[in-house]
């Protein structure tokens, strides 16, 4: 049995990538969503995000959570097919 140590780099360093870059949109939507809560212990002054920067979060958190969506949905469809 003879190994493919250079396709094996390779898709090991593909997959380091992409499970890095999928975290990392994750997490800019979590932080999207976080800036939509006001923080605990407040006072009011600051607190929330306001009606624009509300929108805007919300809009991004869920582009940030579609795009991770489709990114397992392709990665579900190259391995069934």
């Amino acid at each position: 049995m003879k190994i493919d140590w250079a396709a094996l780099a390779s898709v090991f360093g593909v997959s380091l990538v992409i499970t890095v870059a999928l975290v990392g949109v994750f997490t800019l939507g979590i932080v999207a969503l976080s800036k939509l809560s006001a923080p605990a212990g407040g006072s009011g002054s600051g607190s929330g995000a306001s009606g624009g920067t509300a929108a805007l979060a919300r809009t991004s958190a869920y582009a940030c959570f579609a795009a991770c969506a489709a990114a397992v949905s392709y990665g579900i469809y190259l391995i069934v097919a």
